[in-house]
């Protein structure tokens, strides 16, 4: 058997028979949807196919609300691999969730800083890119002035993980601030005390009433 991919299901299916695994341990995580797909002769769809049709359904006037929300679940789901949020880059998707965090729509904004959030988290190169492109006076607008309050927790969530342990983000972030909520000293972006303390306040600020 060549194929790796249906080596690695086989594998998987041998070490968690019943006598091969008797230690009442929780099984190893299930190989890839591809590895499955080819056991089963089924197409599967890449990763970068997935984020294409998923920005399509959101990109389609004729698309529902309901339609739209599962677009951007999905998407938020498949961004949160470093390696295909990485991928938005070369498939020109960044600028496309630029232009969404401006949308008349709610629903699309709140999108929209959902997948910037999950995408940048723990991800130097995507806060990079969340810098260069513009994303955080845009998330600073939506944080603090959105009518929905959905909204702006998804706005402050992206905020705060496009801030934390990357330095350049959390300046930009307290200098696009209403003064209000700029902080007093020098904020310190690898310390998660620190970015606390200027999120926290955005958090609270967000719940009051739509």
């Amino acid at each position: 058997m060549n194929d790796p991919t249906l080596n690695d299901v086989f594998k998987w299916s041998i070490q968690n028979s019943g006598a091969a695994n008797q230690t009442g341990d929780l099984p190893p995580a299930l190989p890839n949807a591809a590895g499955l797909g080819a056991l089963f002769g089924m197409p599967v769809k890449s990763e970068t196919q997935q984020v294409e049709e998923n920005f399509a359904i959101i990109q389609d006037p004729k698309s529902s609300t309901d339609d739209i929300v599962d677009a951007f679940e999905n998407l938020e789901l498949l961004v949160s691999k470093i390696d295909t949020a990485n991928n938005l880059e070369a498939m020109k998707k960044w600028t496309v969730l630029m232009e969404l965090l401006d949308h008349e729509r709610h629903e699309m904004r709140l999108g929209a800083a959902d997948c910037v959030g999950t995408a940048v988290e723990n991800n130097p190169r995507a806060q990079e890119r969340m810098l260069v492109l513009g994303a955080i006076p845009k998330l600073v607008k939506l944080a603090t002035q959105d009518e929905n309050r959905g909204v702006r927790k998804k706005a402050i969530r992206a905020l705060s993980c496009g801030s934390r342990n990357y330095q350049p983000n959390l300046d930009a972030t307290i200098a696009n601030l209403p003064g209000e909520f700029k902080p007093k000293d020098k904020l310190d972006a690898g310390d998660m005390d620190s970015v606390d303390s200027l999120i926290e306040p955005l958090r609270a600020n967000a719940q009051r009433a739509t």
